[in-house]
């Protein structure tokens, strides 16, 4: 596949790191942008502006199946991207950072009157960290936490903590919960498919799959998780921390968020109905003390620094917080947070480039999400008809790979070797990124 990447920025390099090896990219910008990052990768980079359709010539443009503007700028960004679909026709995919562009061009695409002129994907980073965050809210313990088939599985992450009763055991006579299996284990930061002679050991994260039911079961047997949240506290007005407030207001959680610019906290007051909004630093430790932040369930920073971000999440963390989540603007900073005792460090480039993968995948298989900094990828395939009838246990992967769901006539099955698969199954499976494509390719191909 041909993708052209107008932007030579963080979430260019991180799309064309991701895809240079199976694809033909080719970057759009100007050459000051470019970085050594670049250099590293064998891809193609044209200077110029994307409004310029010779630039867009030199670049291939006519031969290429997908166009990406991912650029700072809303507004080049559209603008690159209905100059592409003018142009040749191409898929286009178009990042930006206000709310009212995402809407805006939503709707005209739907519109009946736009014709073919329209942009075909608007990824707005911040709405997918809200949904990714609001996750992660609603289950006290849990470090990770992905919703499949409407709901009725999950995937749900938990570290494990030195005093529990699964610490130096093998993971065959942990006796977990029925309907749940474990499809995942990360240690010193390497994630890893485990067996059922693998021993756990204190600080692994520990990833599971199954049903809704069986999960909730699990966290209150092994990772004594029994109260729920009931109150949060965010640090950052902006609009993450809007749009999460609105969330938390919907399932009744108590809110409060600190904002430093008073301007602001008089607008999110006015679009708030139960959130205690505050106007100060959420860097000042005797606020955060006189507003008794400590007793927070959950304390998200979610401010546009990383920075400080890393410091309200450090403070929280002294009060006594047990669960602090922080938002990582640049990618590379997130190992860093999560070293330092953040529990959960999350990026909104991250959730982004997933769209972007899920966007490009193959008719039958869909990304479902991404854990540990992208190590690892639940996939969605369909079970074509040369695999009807044959057992879990009759699948030879070409690499390490676990089946944790079957969908089946809207019904979630937890399988084991002896299952048998049906045709129009639809398998949830859980395999480290780089393996990923050996069990798309295997399903693909056939036994």
């Amino acid at each position: 596949m041909r993708i052209i990447i107008f932007g030579a920025t963080e979430v260019g390099c991180l799309l064309a790191t991701e895809f240079f090896e199976d694809h033909d990219i080719t970057i759009i910008d100007k050459e000051e942008n470019r970085t050594d990052e670049f250099n590293k990768l064998d891809i193609s980079f044209v200077e110029g502006k994307v409004c310029d359709i010779g630039v867009l010539k030199k670049a291939d443009i006519q031969n290429a199946d997908i166009f990406i503007a991912c650029t700072p700028v809303d507004e080049a960004n559209i603008v690159a991207c209905l100059t592409a679909k003018k142009t040749v026709g191409i898929r286009t995919i178009c990042f930006v950072s206000k709310e009212e562009y995402k809407n805006t061009l939503c709707f005209q695409k739907n519109s009946l009157s736009c014709g073919d002129f329209f942009i075909d994907y608007i990824i707005w980073p911040e709405e997918l960290l809200t949904q990714d965050i609001f996750r992660i809210v609603t289950v006290a313990e849990a470090l990770d936490v992905e919703n499949f088939a409407e709901g009725k599985a999950r995937l749900l992450e938990y570290k494990v903590k030195p005093n529990l009763s699964i610490v130096d055991k093998k993971v065959k006579d942990c006796n977990f919960t029925n309907g749940t299996l474990i499809v995942g284990i990360t240690r010193d930061s390497q994630l890893f498919i485990p067996n059922g002679d693998t021993v756990l050991q204190a600080d692994d994260k520990l990833i599971f799959m199954g049903t809704s039911h069986s999960l909730d079961i699990l966290a209150g047997t092994f990772f004594h998780e029994k109260a729920i949240v009931k109150n949060a506290a965010i640090i950052g007005g902006g609009t993450v921390g809007l749009m999460l407030a609105q969330n938390l207001e919907a399932l009744k959680i108590k809110t409060k968020i600190i904002e430093k610019n008073y301007a602001r906290c008089e607008y999110l007051t006015q679009n708030l109905k139960n959130t205690l909004v505050l106007n100060g630093d959420g860097t000042n430790l005797k606020l955060l003390d006189e507003e008794e932040i400590g007793s927070a369930d959950v304390v998200i920073s979610v401010t546009n620094n990383d920075e400080r971000n890393l410091l309200c999440s450090l403070l929280a963390k002294q009060l006594g917080v047990k669960k602090v989540i922080a938002r990582v603007a640049k990618v590379l900073n997130v190992p860093l947070f999560e070293k330092v005792g953040i529990d959960v460090a999350i990026s909104p480039k991250t959730s982004a480039i997933n769209e972007v993968k899920n966007d490009l995948a193959e008719n039958n298989v869909d990304i479902l999400a991404t854990v540990e900094q992208g190590q690892g990828e639940v996939l969605e395939i369909g079970i074509l008809p040369e695999f009807d009838g044959k057992k879990i246990m009759d699948l030879k992967f070409p690499t390490p790979a676990i089946v944790g769901t079957i969908q089946r006539r809207g019904k979630v099955i937890i399988p084991n070797g002896l299952t048998e698969l049906k045709y129009n199954d639809t398998l949830i499976i859980f395999t480290k990124a780089e393996d990923a494509q050996f069990i798309k390719d295997f399903f693909k191909g056939g036994v």
